[in-house]
């Protein structure tokens, strides 16, 4: 019984079981988001911190103010909401330890996270790059015109000889496809 109730829970969105965890304080919903985040929380601490001890005991700080915090916020996006918590944690970890710490090594720091999140932009560009064309005709041309040609709905609308609903249904439809493409491949979520 308990192997299923475990499986149920591991098979929730992490929304889904921050909801749970706010509306009846189920502990094994909070179990199952350090199971899938305590990991990156801890890679995130060790590239701050570069000291292991420190980083799992700030890893666990975190985790145990987790419980409170999500109570109180509303969270819509959780990996990206806990990975700034943590983020801010360390580097208020970085000038308690060191309050010293040049200006210098912190635009270091937000210059790395630029640099990676650029990265994730350039692969996401090329994952679209790559289902874009799987579209129907009439959707891959909206999208394209729309997002990449930076197209009002009308200028499309008479560039194609479209009606302007059927432009604003194809770009719908388009991006709801795109959508669907990426979580079979199991991107972006």
């Amino acid at each position: 019984m308990f192997s299923s109730k475990r499986k149920y829970y591991r098979e929730k969105s992490d929304e889904d079981l921050i909801l749970l965890y706010k509306k009846d304080r189920i502990s094994f919903c909070f179990g199952v988001l350090y199971e899938r985040y305590a990991h990156l929380v801890m890679g995130t601490c060790m590239k701050y911190l570069k000291d292991s001890s420190q980083a799992e005991d700030l890893t666990m700080r975190i985790f145990e103010e987790l419980q409170q915090k999500l109570i109180e916020h509303e969270v819509t996006f959780f990996k990206s909401w806990l990975y700034i918590l943590t983020k801010n944690a360390c580097l208020m970890s970085l000038r308690k330890k060191n309050k010293d710490i040049p200006f210098s090594e912190i635009h270091l720091i937000q210059h790395e996270e630029i640099a990676e999140e650029k990265i994730v932009i350039e692969k996401k560009i090329t994952i679209l790059e790559e289902l874009i064309p799987l579209l129907k005709d009439d959707q891959r041309k909206c999208i394209e015109l729309f997002y990449l040609m930076e197209k009002s709905y009308q200028q499309i609308s008479d560039e194609l000889k479209m009606p302007l609903l059927k432009v604003k249904s194809a770009i719908q439809n388009g991006k709801r496809n795109l959508k669907i493409q990426l979580e079979d491949r199991n991107e972006f979520k």
